[in-house]
């Protein structure tokens, strides 16, 4: 539980933050863009709470992968595919509309996560 804890408490915080930015922002820079950067971080944190000990890395990699399937999904329209469209809660969860400015904003997200995980382990091994 102790290797969890931190990434519980940042899974805590930042899905908050993601659910006041879904809430209360309209538009903008911070609903747009930093939102999809924001939830790269959202589900890194939650897989590595679940899972502590797989590799940081890979499950940067894993995530951002995750993130663009479900972009592509959107792309195709998935949430109507599986009857779900009249349901606002799996429009919003799944989402609606495919964006390759999405895309960039994941692979932005995962090299900041990269780069977390590398400063993180340099301070670690000193």
């Amino acid at each position: 539980m102790k290797k969890r804890l931190p990434y519980i408490i940042g899974f805590a915080v930042l899905l908050i933050v993601e659910i006041l930015i879904a809430l209360f922002i309209n538009g903008g820079f911070v609903r747009y863009y930093l939102g999809d950067v924001i939830v790269v971080w959202v589900i890194y944190l939650f897989v590595k709470a679940l899972f502590p000990k797989i590799n940081s890395y890979l499950t940067a990699f894993g995530v951002m992968l995750f993130a663009f399937l479900v972009e592509f999904l959107q792309y195709i329209h998935i949430v109507d595919i599986l009857g779900l469209g009249n349901i606002k809660f799996f429009r919003v969860l799944i989402g609606t509309s495919f964006s390759e400015i999405d895309l960039l904003c994941y692979a932005c997200g995962t090299v900041i996560t990269l780069l977390i995980i590398s400063i993180y382990k340099k301070i670690r091994n000193r």
